[in-house]
């Protein structure tokens, strides 16, 4: 791996983890480990530009056929694809297909860019992760085959523990919180060969567990708030990202304003 590499473009491409929920502003916007990464490039590289098509709720046969084309004619000099998780979680999927769809995605990107980076997604202690705990590895084992046929770099979030800390996640428990997305900004960053800022694997301190009572409250908050709202989409085919327009589609200087 080249050490202090230079990279003068990146684009990033996926879904609602790399527009950066659950990494709240104040204005109301999401920042994200994509945004803090692009920041820390922008500060080494005069002229850094930056492109996210990430759209929160999309399958990878949506990434694929929508963002992939158009972050494969930018010709960037990193490209992050994260995808196919949210596939995972659906009620039935076919896993032979989401492997041709970002079999797909790779084969069209990989040549396009000067570095394809691919990550193994984190995923939170408890029940609902056991649950889809097998299908998350068979999407790990295609990612880890495809990077090593076209020499994409991994970002392996999955096997770090400190990620599956439950209070590394938003109370949706589908996102990180800023610190885990600050984590992540530092994976992705040694990954690409530049000089480690921090640990980012560090665990978090021991703590007590919340009581019966706190956990029984947080979980029907969550299940009000988060849940059926989740549920309610699925049984009626619609996604929180419909409509919704790429979060920063066009590859520009890092310090102007999203053309959306």
């Amino acid at each position: 791996m080249e050490m202090n590499a230079s990279y003068t473009s990146f684009v990033a491409v996926g879904d609602s983890f790399t527009e950066g929920m659950s990494d709240l502003l104040p204005d109301g916007s999401y920042r994200g480990w994509a945004d803090l990464l692009a920041a820390r490039l922008a500060a080494r590289e005069p002229g850094f530009r930056y492109a996210n098509l990430a759209v929160r709720g999309k399958l990878i046969g949506q990434i694929a056929e929508d963002q992939a084309p158009v972050a494969a004619a930018m010709g960037a000099d990193v490209v992050t694809l994260v995808g196919g998780l949210n596939d995972t979680l659906r009620p039935k999927v076919d896993m032979g297909r989401v492997r041709a769809h970002l079999e797909s995605a790779v084969e069209l990107l990989a040549p396009s860019c000067g570095q394809l980076v691919l990550m193994r997604s984190p995923g939170r202690n408890g029940p609902v992760m056991e649950r889809f705990r097998p299908r998350m590895e068979q999407l790990f084992a295609t990612i880890d085959e495809l990077a090593a046929r076209h020499g994409a770099r991994v970002v392996d979030l999955y096997g770090a523990p400190v990620l599956a800390d439950p209070r590394m996640w938003d109370v949706d428990r589908l996102h990180l919180t800023p610190e885990g997305h600050r984590r992540v900004a530092e994976a992705v960053w040694q990954t690409l060969g530049l000089p480690a800022e921090l640990d980012w694997r560090t665990e978090l301190p021991v703590a007590e567990p919340p009581g019966w009572t706190a956990r029984r409250s947080q979980d029907l908050s969550f299940a009000r708030q988060h849940l059926l709202p989740w549920i309610g989409r699925r049984l009626t085919g619609r996604s929180s990202g419909d409509g919704r327009p790429a979060k920063r589609p066009e590859l520009q200087p890092y310090g102007d304003a999203p053309l959306s």
